[in-house]
């Protein structure tokens, strides 16, 4: 990481580099909350890889170097997929996904799902939960926003090119080669006909994990092999 994307007093996310704007929630943020002060170093970015420094003046933002570009996610994009955890873990899952590097977060409905979302509950969950992505993007100093999807089918999602289940008793990690996606499923686990349509199967370790917990686990484990 470049070490004033880490050092800056605040990171936040802006819809243009060239005329950097606050908006009203991270303004409010940045000078009620956090209580930043003129001249201090905010970095800024577009969420897709670019970013630059500005300055605080006057309560706004003053470009103060180059427009840098952090090349997007290739052949090392990482893409976790679970189960819908119970309560509040479903924030907790994705801003933690977020903070370890995640590319794209994607929510699964299974045989066994205990939480499913459908119509205006889906919308409003789907919409907090990419507010949870930015502001743990902001956090972690992420020039690239995570996608947040779903939820969607876990038979859609197993069947996709280079996707692996997570499956206690399977292979231990690393999964295939080529593996871009592990899917974990419900506290009951994934049905045999689920199974049948993942490339493979891989083991998360010997305990039993809560679907949050090993939508972590799994994704730390799929940062450090691509590290």
């Amino acid at each position: 990481m470049n070490p004033l994307l880490r050092s800056s007093a605040a990171h936040v996310f802006v819809e243009s580099l060239a005329t950097p704007l606050l908006s009203a929630e991270d303004a409010h943020h940045l000078l009620r909350v956090q209580r930043l002060r003129d001249g201090e170093t905010v970095t800024v970015s577009d969420g897709r890889g670019g970013w630059r420094a500005c300055v605080l003046a006057s309560g706004e933002l003053v470009p103060a170097g180059p427009v840098e570009r952090i090349g997007p996610p290739t052949s090392t994009s990482i893409t976790i997929a679970a189960a819908i955890p119970k309560g509040d873990r479903a924030e907790w899952m994705v801003q933690k996904l977020t903070e370890v590097g995640v590319d794209r977060i994607v929510l699964v409905d299974c045989a066994r799902s205990v939480v499913r979302w459908s119509g205006d509950r889906a919308a409003r969950n789907s919409e907090r939960l990419a507010r949870v992505a930015r502001e743990a993007a902001m956090q972690s100093r992420r020039t690239n926003l995570p996608l947040v999807e779903g939820p969607l089918p876990v038979v859609e999602v197993l069947s996709r090119p280079g996707t692996v289940a997570a499956e206690p008793g399977a292979q231990p990690w690393p999964p295939m080669a080529g593996t871009t996606t592990v899917v974990v499923g419900p506290e009951g686990g994934f049905t045999a006909e689920e199974l049948a349509h993942a490339a493979g199967v891989v083991s998360l370790g010997e305990t039993v994990l809560r679907v949050e917990t090993a939508a972590v686990v799994a994704a730390a484990l799929a940062a450090h092999v691509h590290s």
